[in-house]
């Protein structure tokens, strides 16, 4: 483990600015350690997020497809989402993949978690593997989700996340994480 030399700063005040179904804006007055003049900053307090790399028994990784509003384009990802109110990260992993792609795997393993943006975010992105995947349901997304499935070689996906076409942070942190777990898969075909 490293160990930080920091001290961190005391939150004196936290105040609810404004409220949407996915995120809260906070407001918090921090006080640095060792000052006495207080400093102002913005967060988003939102739920745990979750985000699968999920391969086939013919070694493919299962990709979704869809329009992100935030860049205003489509974007190739893994499949993810939210957590719901007291829902395990595992069960939303589980949940999220038969949603959006209809596959399912009896084989899960975590990769860990990342802080998907620690300036301005609360929350962080449990990562999971999981293996030996079937589709054994048909897509059913929900809301105004309009996702498409892919199956792409291991080393076709690679190629695009070293390529830029596929650029969600979270999902290279993701390929990070397996890598240095498994390493032994980003030599597959």
């Amino acid at each position: 483990m490293f160990t930080f030399s920091k001290p961190g700063w005391e939150t004196i005040k936290d105040k609810k600015v404004y409220e949407t179904p996915i995120f809260s804006l906070h407001q918090r007055k921090m006080m640095p350690a060792g000052s006495t003049t207080p400093a102002h900053f913005y967060v988003l307090n939102a739920p745990e997020w979750i985000n699968v790399i999920a391969i086939t028994k013919k070694h493919e990784i299962v990709l979704v497809e869809q329009y992100r509003h935030g860049v205003d384009t489509i974007t190739l990802e893994i499949p993810g989402g939210m957590t719901d109110p007291g829902e395990r990260p595992i069960d939303a992993a589980r949940r999220e993949l038969s949603e959006e792609t209809g596959f399912s795997s009896s084989t899960w393993n975590s990769l860990g978690k990342v802080s998907s943006n620690p300036a301005i975010l609360t929350n962080y992105t449990h990562l999971y593997i999981a293996e030996e995947c079937e589709q054994t349901l048909n897509q059913h997304t929900d809301g105004h989700e309009d996702i498409g499935v892919h199956l792409l070689p291991i080393r076709r996906f690679l190629e695009l996340v070293e390529t830029g076409d596929i650029h969600h942070s979270i999902v290279v942190a993701a390929v990070a994480k397996l890598f240095l777990k498994r390493p032994e898969l980003a030599q597959s075909k």
